[in-house]
């Protein structure tokens, strides 16, 4: 049986640390949330980190989440901090920010 909070919109802040820059996470992140229909961004943080809200179904936010503990093949995730917001609903697609 399904759960029905699987539907709840839900807000994630995502602080991803580790071997995650120049190994084509964001790019990668991208494509995961898109495929799940989840809305936000990805950037790049001058510690090394790489940060991301994520907004959508809870089900969906949650396989990107898991997605973000592996990255991809060249990354190395030492650690991942997820932090619950409201949700806004602010966002129309997922992209990359480079600011």
């Amino acid at each position: 049986m399904a759960d029905p909070r699987d539907e709840e919109l839900v807000r994630v802040h995502l602080r991803v640390y580790g071997r995650v820059q120049g190994v084509f996470f964001r790019a990668n992140m991208q494509r995961v949330a898109r495929e799940h229909g989840v809305t936000g961004w990805v950037r790049n943080v001058p510690d090394g980190s790489v940060e991301a809200v994520l907004e959508g179904r809870r089900r969906d936010v949650e396989e990107v989440v898991k997605w973000a503990l592996r990255g991809p093949p060249a990354a190395r995730v030492e650690r991942l901090v997820a932090v619950f917001e409201p949700y806004r609903g602010e966002y129309s697609d997922f992209v990359i920010r480079y600011d």
